[in-house]
């Protein structure tokens, strides 16, 4: 089996939580504090995941989803209207835990200079 392989089946077989819990251990090892709503029916729709600040390296919003995981119209227009605000917003997914990408955006590597971004 190929190491490429092997990602892909781990990364469709790890729940959203799972993953959630193990970008926010990582975020704290990086200096990160983070903001998560535990309950969001009460909150406005869409609105990201995590926010994540460093007092170095700024503020990242992201849209936490599975493998397959869609992301709303709601979550969409919320990434595209920080992105225009300026603001390093996007969407992870476990394979993007799996290849290094997390952690080298926690690191600092910009999400556009990233050597590990898939396209």
């Amino acid at each position: 089996m190929k190491v490429e392989e092997y990602r892909t089946i781990l990364a469709k077989g790890m729940s959203e939580d799972s993953f959630q819990d193990e970008v926010i251990r990582l975020a704290k090892i990086h200096g990160w504090k983070y903001y998560h709503t535990h309950d969001s029916r009460r909150s406005v729709a869409g609105f990201p995941d995590l926010v994540l600040v460093h007092p170095s390296r700024g503020v990242l919003w992201r849209e936490l989803k599975k493998w397959n995981g869609r992301v709303s119209k709601e979550q969409q227009e919320w990434l595209d209207r920080l992105a225009d605000a300026g603001e390093d917003a996007g969407v992870w997914r476990p394979m993007d835990w799996l290849d290094g990408t997390i952690e080298k955006e926690l690191r600092g590597w910009p999400r556009e200079r990233c050597p590990c971004r898939r396209e």
